[in-house]
């Protein structure tokens, strides 16, 4: 028992640093992502902050697996070369038990990395989805800025502010484009400024324009272009029409799913089941890997550790790509990947799993 909690300590300390820095490093890039749009008034922080955390939700069955495996790596290669694991050796702790202490945290993480894969993935994503059709029919008017092309709603709207006082400041020579139907309508307004809704708050910004010139150029033949002018007139910059959204297999809950049958829901399906085998067998590969030499340097390992991970990434998300485009039959599917890194795990492991074997024997 108080060699088990040592070994899991162990393990334990960097993993939870390698997934914190992680999981900032991927925050941060998905951060840049969007701030440009930001920037543009675009997207509010609200907004960010939540495509951010689901993004980073997503993620996770990706980074958990890679922090866990890394660790152990780094955390057993710390046990060589400080000769621990040869004191261990010497109170009769074999390698066998080493790796079953392992499987004992690879097996709880697994679990973990499973129900974010099953469950918390397609609800990420079907929230991701939908924030993000939000965040395209939407406009923060207080954060726009002059001299830029505000392109929302997939081009069907288009605003241009010439001249701004500031933010919440009235705008100058506004130009605004709307595809329509029937026509296409461009506005001109020497003047404009945000006004709440009647009974709204902040997030209810409608747009008041003054001396206002209006052309609706028909784009249907036979049709008629025509010129209106206004003294005043209010826009709504986030009116739209709500369009189905479109049906995604990473949405699909893995219940729904599991009876599906296009290529592209076998490889998510399958995608989703096989995270946790994943979890597992890098776990068990990454304790013969940290194998080495009293008074060896700790990071001596990694490279080949981090070399394996990358090879067999590469080809894990390449069987995915080859079942959704029908590359691949769903039989074997995705499980090619998994099988080699299988293969190369047992085989690095015949020692220890001849171990486990032999005192099992004993043991009946």
């Amino acid at each position: 028992m108080i060699i088990r909690t040592y070994l899991l300590r162990e393990i334990g300390k960097p993993l939870a640093l390698m997934l914190a820095a992680c999981m900032a490093l991927f925050a941060g890039y998905s951060a840049a992502d969007f701030l440009s749009d930001a920037v543009n008034g675009l997207l509010s922080t609200n907004t960010i902050v939540e495509l951010i955390i689901l993004k980073l939700l997503i993620s996770l069955e990706v980074l958990v697996p890679v922090a866990l495996y890394l660790s152990t790596v780094l955390a057993l290669g710390t046990l060589y070369g400080n000769s621990e694991i040869t004191a261990l050796h010497a109170l009769r702790v074999t390698p066998g038990m080493v790796l079953r202490h392992v499987l004992v945290l690879a097996g709880c993480v697994a679990i973990g990395v499973g129900i974010l894969s099953l469950v918390v993935r397609p609800w990420a994503y079907d929230r991701l989805h939908a924030l993000s059709r939000s965040a395209e029919l939407s406009l923060d008017v207080d954060a726009m800025q002059p001299g830029t092309f505000y392109v929302v709603q997939n081009g069907g709207r288009v605003i241009f502010l010439t001249r701004r006082q500031g933010p919440n400041g009235a705008a100058r020579d506004i130009f605004v484009q709307l595809r329509r139907p029937e026509d296409i309508r461009i506005i001109h307004a020497e003047l404009g400024y945000p006004v709440p809704e009647d009974g709204g708050g902040h997030a209810d910004l409608y747009v008041r324009l003054k001396n206002t010139h209006i052309y609706d150029i028909a784009t249907r033949p036979g049709g008629h272009d025509q010129v209106m002018t206004a003294r005043e007139i209010t826009q709504d910059p986030n009116r739209h029409v709500v369009e189905a959204p479109d049906d995604s297999a990473v949405t699909t809950d893995s219940l729904r799913i599991a009876s599906l049958h296009k290529p592209a829901d076998v490889a998510e399906f399958q995608w989703r089941l096989s995270t946790p085998l994943t979890t597992l067998l890098l776990a068990m590969l990454a304790v013969p890997l940290a194998r080495g030499r009293p008074r060896q340097n700790r990071y001596g390992k990694l490279g080949t550790a981090i070399l394996i991970f990358f090879v067999y990434y590469l080809l894990y998300t390449s069987a995915r790509t080859w079942v959704q485009h029908g590359r691949v039959p769903p039989i074997p599917g995705i499980w090619w990947a998994p099988g080699l890194l299988a293969i190369l795990t047992a085989f690095m492991l015949r020692e220890q799993i001849a171990d486990l074997l032999s005192r099992r024997a004993r043991a009946a």
